[in-house]
């Protein structure tokens, strides 16, 4: 995208609708620089529309049938198939990730999609007949209005599709609040949610940063809020929404350990690694950001991963000989390297150094090159604070134990792998680790839509996580109905 996309506007009804505000923030394509396009600040009047807009809807919307409402998110699913590679561009485009990496990453919007059509069997009830003489009782599912989600600039194309499939499939409406660093590819989904036939109102989007998500959580039509992002803000949500009386689950921060036994296979092992520690050039939560090899093999890991990351190459995201794109802004590249300077500065070493890196013939972009950092200690900002970066640090441990304990020394709780040949260490890391989601010779433990993204400690706040059943649990309410028919068990012909 060389010249700029057309000017953003807000989806509210079905309608593209001008914001009230004339404040906006530029959009930048990471692997240049150049401005591709403006964000515009919605007013909290543009919130309020939307979410009046998805109030307005949600009776309608409630009593459409749920295969009904499946063929919708049938429909979409077909555009967004017809869709994919364009989408993925777009993803690249305004991210910087690898267009291999995007396509991943739309892959997964479809998968959401397909998950949330299967409602008619996934928001199924309960019935037990006979509780007691002449009594039945039933539990339904039902949804209970206005939901929103607030998006995180790294998985801009699928994180929202983590919930709104969930949400409106359940019967509620939606509204989404894209990154504003990335609001490129949930416009498109836009004309696609139209394109579908979604009735006006069902899902909507408004443009926004802090302000505008602080206006959605408090907003009284809104039952319940889904984030992902830092840990800090993942908290004010929770603590936010909690005031307010909002269900709300908040995917924070992470610092995923990756274990290494003697026995690993590591023809197999570092090439795995490699696409845990420095795809989508480490800024998403299931990176691998600290690697704890065993003693009796952790020489020759240190030296067969920095071969491999000194080999990789930078690069547009858009060319297929690229290994790994820029980070999203100059802002995250200058916070990064403050991170390795402060490394290097406590005493670490730098098996590979990311910093001075740059791809040919685009000195604007935001470079910084796979790092990895030996000796390092608890104490340093690399071990205490998520890099959200292509930098990962390297650990020593005597034993399995000695792994475990490091990982529950950590604040995080989101991911965490072992690679070992061994299947009783496996099964013995998968029991103990208190982690959301373990990888057993898996880099990037990250689920499948039918079933939970999970996380624990300071990486998740909620009760129900995204995707699968405790999407449709976090997206409706149960009803329980006692109902007692008198004489309609003792054989009297009850119109007699």
């Amino acid at each position: 995208m060389s010249t700029q996309a057309p000017p953003l506007r807000n989806w509210i009804a079905n309608e593209w609708t001008e914001p009230r505000s004339t404040d906006a923030v530029e959009v930048t394509n990471p692997a240049s620089g150049a401005v591709i396009s403006e964000t515009p600040m919605a007013s909290l009047a543009d919130v309020e529309d939307a979410v009046q807009a998805a109030q307005d809807a949600f009776d309608g919307w409630r009593r459409t049938p749920a295969v009904d409402r499946a063929r919708l998110l049938f429909r979409l699913h077909a555009l967004v198939e017809e869709e994919f590679e364009a989408l993925a561009r777009t993803v690249t485009i305004e991210n910087g990730k690898t267009l291999e990496e995007s396509r991943g990453e739309v892959l997964r919007t479809l998968e959401n999609i397909e998950v949330a059509a299967g409602i008619p069997s996934l928001q199924m009830g309960q019935f037990s007949a006979d509780i007691s003489r002449d009594i039945d009782e039933t539990c339904v599912r039902e949804p209970m209005g206005v939901f929103a989600q607030i998006g995180p600039f790294n998985f801009p194309s699928m994180v929202p599709f983590w919930f709104a499939p969930y949400a409106v499939a359940t019967g509620n409406t939606y509204v989404i609040k894209p990154s504003p660093q990335t609001p490129l590819s949930q416009a498109r989904m836009m004309e696609l949610v139209q394109q579908a036939g979604f009735p006006a109102g069902v899902i909507n989007m408004v443009h926004g940063g802090a302000a505008q998500a602080e206006g959605l959580v408090t907003n009284p039509l809104i039952q319940g809020v889904s984030f992902v992002g830092t840990t800090h803000v993942a908290r004010r949500i929770y603590e936010l929404a909690g005031l307010h009386g909002k269900r709300v689950q908040a995917q924070g921060g992470a610092m995923n350990h990756l274990i290494i036994m003697p026995d690993a296979n590591l023809d197999a092992a570092i090439p795995n690694l490699m696409g845990s520690i420095f795809g989508c050039a480490g800024q998403r939560c299931l990176a691998g950001s600290v690697v704890v090899a065993q003693e009796e093999i952790y020489n020759e890991f240190r030296e067969r991963l920095g071969a491999a990351a000194a080999a990789m190459r930078l690069g547009d995201g858009l060319d297929p000989t690229v290994d790994m794109g820029p980070v999203i802004s100059l802002d995250a590249r200058t916070r990064i390297l403050t991170a390795i300077d402060e490394a290097a500065a406590s005493g670490a070493s730098l098996v590979t150094d990311g910093r001075g890196a740059a791809a040919d013939d685009l000195p604007g972009g935001y470079w910084v090159g796979p790092t990895v950092v030996d000796e390092v200690t608890p104490d340093m900002q690399v071990m205490r604070e998520e890099v959200f970066g292509p930098v990962v640090s390297l650990r020593r441990a005597g034993g399995l134990q000695e792994a475990i304990d490091i990982i529950d020394e950590s604040p995080f709780g989101n991911a965490a792998s072992i690679y070992t040949s061994n299947g009783g260490a496996a099964r013995e890391f998968a029991a103990r680790v208190n982690i959301g989601n373990v990888g057993v010779n898996v880099g990037v433990a990250a689920p499948m839509a039918f079933f939970p993204f999970s996380g624990r400690k300071e990486s998740f706040f909620g009760d129900l996580h995204g995707q699968a059943g405790d999407a449709v649990r976090f997206f409706t309410d149960s009803k329980v109905i006692v109902s007692r028919w008198p004489g309609s068990s003792d054989g009297r012909d009850p119109w007699d």
